[in-house]
């Protein structure tokens, strides 16, 4: 995002916010991008939506691809930090990755995460991807570095970290799956998200 000082032509009054309004703008991108994906989204809608104009849009971001860029890296950050926090709490590993699978199912419920990112690739420049890309990365190293310290307290068997931490989270997507009525696999994300530990923990055939 871009640094800010003197105010020009599209900037709002702070001392008429009661929220700055860059958060503002982000939160209804991200609704928006999260609902229409990428491509169908404007910044004319952005603005529309947060009830400013197109040139205050265009004052914090250059671009939508840059707006869409910030969208994500924000969304993963906090992701993040939720993951960290509820893998520090006080229970077995399989409790916390279990808690972490339902909160990720229900808040993805409605969402289209592919569609989410379709047409967006292409758009964005290489230096928005590796943000992206590193965002992503430090995502999902929240649930490797909880293998690497359940391996240290002897808690699981001996594994490459990083291969558990990516087929959990290749199992965290097929919970998103949904059949050509649109039906989930399972009837509630509680039901989804105790098969999918059981598989990842047991296997496919445990005895």
């Amino acid at each position: 995002m871009k640094a800010k000082h003197n105010r020009t032509l599209g900037r709002p009054r702070s001392k008429d916010l009661e929220q700055p309004t860059n958060e503002i703008i982000l939160q209804a991108a991200s609704r928006l991008f999260l609902e229409n994906s990428y491509q169908n989204v404007s910044v004319d809608d952005v603005a529309r939506m947060c009830n400013v104009t197109k040139a205050t849009v265009y004052y914090y971001y250059d671009s939508k691809s840059e707006l869409f860029t910030e969208t994500m890296v924000k969304m993963m950050d906090r992701i993040r930090e939720k993951m960290h926090a509820m893998l520090q709490e006080e229970s077995p590993l399989r409790q916390r990755l279990l808690n972490i699978t339902k909160a990720h199912l229900k808040a993805t419920v409605d969402v289209d995460i592919e569609g989410f990112m379709k047409g967006s690739k292409n758009a964005l420049s290489s230096e928005q991807l590796k943000r992206m890309q590193q965002a992503e990365e430090d995502m999902y190293k929240a649930i490797e570095q909880a293998f690497v310290d359940a391996i240290a307290k002897k808690q699981i068997p001996e594994i490459n970290p990083s291969f558990a931490a990516q087929a959990y989270l290749a199992l965290l997507k097929v919970g998103n799956h949904r059949t050509k009525d649109d039906q989930p696999i399972f009837t509630t994300t509680e039901e989804t998200a105790e098969k999918i530990i059981d598989f990842f923990w047991n296997g496919l055939f445990s005895f």
